[in-house]
């Protein structure tokens, strides 16, 4: 995926992943994309662990393994600010 779709990707897996934790009175726009982009990379490489494809591009199954990923993210950050 170009960069400019990332940017996209993340932040729509971000914005939905931060509804899903209730987080996002707490995050902005610039929050979402990173956590989005970096959940992506997290989902990608938790699937890689099961045995399946990681995220291959702007679909449904790419977005669901990156939403996994930013809702792990997202705990992990909780965890840690506890």
């Amino acid at each position: 995926m170009g960069i400019i779709l990332w940017i996209i990707f993340g932040a729509l897996v971000g914005w939905i992943a931060s509804l899903i934790m209730k987080t996002d009175a707490e995050q902005g726009a610039l929050l979402n994309i990173i956590v989005g982009v970096v959940g992506a990379v997290i989902g990608g490489w938790l699937m890689s662990v099961v045995g399946e494809s990681g995220v291959g591009g702007f679909n449904l199954y790419s977005f669901l393994v990156a939403l996994l990923g930013a809702c792990v993210l997202i705990a992990i950050v909780r965890a840690l600010r506890r």
